[in-house]
């Protein structure tokens, strides 16, 4: 349950659960773009605020600080010296062992009790889960793919990550590639260390001014690559699920209605969105056919989104180019061997997945990461969480206007229970001084008409109405 009282420093007339709509009122919120967030209307109302979606892991109520003085941090990736300053700041007691991973892992979390876990590219698998104590996993980074978010879900552990604090950093390393390609970069390298002049070769380059970028995604790194397209004279166009054409017009670039659309307009290709059930293997055959002879293909993003057998067909027979940051059996350490067929085939530049390894980044990440352990430490809540319910199976809104005395919500939920109606999750929020409340109560199923009677019989009840939730 969570309880919040108004006032200068928190209004209540916050906003519906984002991309819920209750009669009367619309849509609300923000709509999520893969790699960041893009604005639609947000109308306010007295209603419910948006971290009222946020599930709560057993024994943290929000308001009521965590037990600190015992609070152990267990760091398995390397981090910033900055970080571990600041946690150490925070009073909580910092383990820093970036090199455990896989079973050693598992047992330190299992030996040393640690309430919280702060992980790079490090997996989190459901041994680790079921080892010990966690409450709380930071990913300090902005993809979460490598964490067993389910697992997670099901013990309530929070999981949060650090978006959009490497935008920057991946941007640049997109333009590197684009550069790198239709300059012929690194064959350019391999060329001379092996003896070797070749200028009639490698004077043939299309160039970037007055050509198209084609990006796929319009989060906060598809943006900043925007900004970098028209510092080189580039036009630019966009797909993505949730960009209007206002948003467009106002960022000045094109807008594809189809993945096919876009590949067919663009000279070259960058992609930036995470990866969902929705995006993975979003690009295959189709979109690469679709491709101009010469396109150069970028991605920064994830492996995933890509059908890389069909990427390498393209680059095969010679219609594409491609520079890759991610890539199917990228070896999941600092350190390894690659052998996969990417490691031999002509017209492929892959780096080591560093797009996020800029010093900016990483002290931006590692101020993001103290920044969630200071407020879940404070409030027991944490920004950022990415296993976030958002309504999980309820179906209806009970909304309860009420005195703020004792016994009330018990009067409430002791009502809901008889009619066998599921609470999925709850707010109360004490109004003013602490004179009156509106309970806001999110069900699996309407409450009867007989059960709001039953509630409106408690003295202390002004009023309670149920209202369907439309996804």
């Amino acid at each position: 349950m969570y309880f919040t009282k108004a006032g200068a420093d928190r209004p209540w007339d916050t906003s519906l659960i984002p991309g819920w709509l209750v009669p009367g009122i619309g849509e609300v919120g923000e709509r999520s773009e893969p790699g960041g967030v893009l604005p639609v209307p947000r109308v306010q109302t007295p209603s419910v605020p948006p971290e009222r979606a946020t599930f709560r892991p057993s024994g943290h109520e929000p308001g009521a600080r965590v037990n600190c003085s015992a609070m152990k941090v267990l760091v398995a990736d390397k981090f910033e010296q900055s970080g571990l300053d600041g946690l150490k700041a925070l009073g909580t007691h910092v383990l820093y062992e970036p090199d455990l991973k896989d079973e050693s892992l598992t047992d330190r979390i299992r030996e040393s009790g640690a309430d919280i876990l702060i992980v790079r590219s490090t997996k989190v698998t459901e041994p680790m889960l079921a080892a010990g104590r966690l409450s709380l996993i930071v990913r300090a980074g902005a993809g979460y793919n490598t964490i067993d978010i389910a697992g997670a879900s099901a013990r309530g552990i929070y999981v949060t990550n650090c978006p959009g604090k490497n935008s920057h950093a991946v941007a640049e390393l997109a333009f590197a590639l684009i550069l790198a390609l239709d300059r012929h970069i690194a064959d350019n390298v391999a060329e001379l260390r092996a003896g070797k002049w070749n200028k009639k070769a490698f004077s043939k380059a299309r160039g970037l001014y007055g050509r198209t970028l084609g990006l796929v995604g319009m989060g906060n790194i598809g943006q900043d690559m925007v900004t970098r397209a028209k510092a080189f004279g580039m036009n630019v166009v966009a797909y993505s699920r949730w960009m209007t054409p206002e948003v467009a017009a106002a960022l000045g670039i094109g807008r594809a209605q189809t993945l096919v659309e876009l590949a067919k307009l663009s000279d070259f290709v960058s992609v930036h969105v995470s990866l969902t059930p929705e995006t993975k293997g979003m690009l295959g055959r189709e979109f690469f056919e679709a491709m101009r002879p010469g396109t150069a293909f970028v991605n920064t993003s994830r492996a995933e989104v890509v059908d890389q057998g069909a990427l390498e067909a393209a680059v095969e027979s010679g219609r594409v180019v491609a520079g890759l940051d991610v890539f199917e059996g990228e070896p999941s350490g600092g350190e390894g061997t690659y052998e996969g067929p990417l490691r031999t085939l002509s017209g492929v530049y892959c780096t080591h997945h560093i797009g996020a390894s800029t010093d900016e980044a990483q002290e931006a990440v590692a101020a993001e990461t103290v920044r969630i352990v200071r407020e879940y430490k404070q409030t027991g809540t944490a920004p950022n969480v990415v296993n976030v319910a958002k309504g999980g199976n309820a179906t209806h809104l009970l909304v309860v206007r009420h005195l703020d005395r004792v016994g009330v919500l018990a009067h409430i939920l002791a009502v809901l229970k008889d009619e066998g109606v599921n609470v999925q999750e709850m707010e109360n929020i004490v109004l003013g001084v602490a004179q009156a409340a509106i309970a806001q109560v999110a069900v699996d199923r309407a409450p009867s008409e007989a059960a709001l009677l039953r509630m409106k019989e408690n003295e202390n009840v002004f009023d309670a109405g149920v209202f369907p939730i439309e996804r």
